[in-house]
């Protein structure tokens, strides 16, 4: 029995809604690199075996933790005058804030309209390139950055040349940043988007998140880009 079997076996055996981990890109509806896709195929395995078990689901796409990605890429606690672009810095990413995935996904998760269904975390408001979201922050610290591009062909040939696992994060980076992965298709028929299932709740700026940084700088995260 591989690990799909032992996770539906698992999940027959109890009544409830399977809500897995998936939090980042809308794995079916992406086209990435080599070792980004390889990633994505083993969520891709999971998702299609709770549905043919006919296993009640919500599957969360929630695309860029946005704390974590400012940290990354404005590096606000290295004080640096040089940040690096990944390609031309035009492609629009969605960065929703880590406090917010938390509430959407408290409310997603046992709300009846979510069953069965792909939830993605897209609020307008958090759409940004790289160059806007370096853009804003010269003008909230009133300070000027030498932009340093990072050349789509070098991010490929990185993804081809170092050691796995360490060629995914440039390769999430690729699909992220210069594919614009998050932003570039439709939502289909089935798909629900959170800020519109829930008007009420207000949503985090990434104007807002930046002034959250401001006042209160965050440590930056120790995790796959750290």
């Amino acid at each position: 029995m591989d690990e799909h079997e032992k996770l539906v076996s698992v999940l027959r055996e109890v009544d409830v809604r399977f809500l897995p981990s998936d939090f980042g890109v809308e794995e079916d509806r992406v086209s990435v690199l080599p070792p980004f896709e390889a990633f994505l195929e083993k969520k891709r395995k999971i998702r299609r075996a709770v549905q043919a078990a006919n296993i009640p689901y919500t599957f969360v796409s929630a695309n860029c933790f946005g704390a974590y990605f400012v940290n990354f890429l404005l590096r606000p606690y290295e004080q640096t005058e040089e940040i690096s672009v990944y390609g031309s810095g035009e492609a629009k990413a969605v960065l929703v804030y880590e406090e917010d995935v938390g509430i959407f996904t408290v409310k997603v998760a046992t709300d009846p309209r979510t069953c069965n269904r792909v939830v993605i975390y897209r609020p307008a408001a958090n759409f940004i390139s790289q160059l806007e979201l370096i853009s804003l922050w010269e003008k909230k610290t009133g300070r000027s950055f030498d932009k340093v591009h990072v050349p789509e062909v070098e991010m490929v040939t990185l993804s081809e040349t170092l050691a796995d696992p360490e060629n995914i994060p440039i390769s999430i980076l690729h699909s992220v940043f210069v594919k614009g992965v998050t932003t570039n298709f439709e939502l289909a028929e089935d798909d629900v988007e959170a800020s519109a299932l829930y008007p009420d709740l207000k949503e985090t700026a990434v104007d807002e998140l930046l002034d959250i940084f401001l006042c209160n700088l965050p440590k930056p995260a120790t995790a796959a880009f750290a």
